[in-house]
């Protein structure tokens, strides 16, 4: 690590230590030349994940938007909100391990309705209801009529 005092790119660490949020590490280090100390922050380096929407536009992934979507689906539902958080780094980590640059809208709400179909199937009803746009009754009965011949099978 280059000295911000001297140039030199020679130091020693003195101290290490994980920053608050966990995903950073701070490190007190000190100039091998002029004996002066500085700090640095090592962080790990994701790739830019894109989400393509169905009109074909594209936007940055953003995990906030999902947990938005799922809190307000779960709204008075006894839905613990750790079990929520459960299920958003599930749907982070399937988004960041699948290695591609790309990823669809639509898979992403597919993914969302498994887990919630798994831990709440009013939440799961009213995810999907926003997800597949419902435009009247008859679409609606028809997830619902899907759902109840889901759960008959288990």
């Amino acid at each position: 690590m280059k000295c911000i005092y001297c140039g030199c790119i020679e130091s020693k660490v003195i101290d290490s230590r994980s920053a608050e949020d966990g995903t950073t590490i701070r490190r007190r280090r000190e100039c091998v030349n002029c004996g002066k100390r500085f700090t640095t922050y090592e962080t790990i380096e994701t790739t830019q994940i894109l989400v393509v929407k169905t009109n074909g536009t594209r936007q940055a992934f953003d995990v906030s938007k999902i947990k938005s979507g799922i809190i307000k689906a779960c709204e008075k539902r006894p839905v613990p909100m750790s079990k929520i958080d459960e299920i958003i780094e599930g749907i982070q980590k399937s988004v960041y391990n699948s290695m591609e640059q790309e990823i669809s809208s639509k898979r992403i709400g597919e993914m969302v309705m498994e887990k919630l179909l798994e831990v709440d199937e009013v939440a799961y009803v009213r995810f999907a209801s926003v997800y597949r746009q419902f435009k009247d009754v008859s679409t609606f009965m028809k997830e619902l009529e899907k759902l109840t011949t889901s759960t008959d099978k288990k």
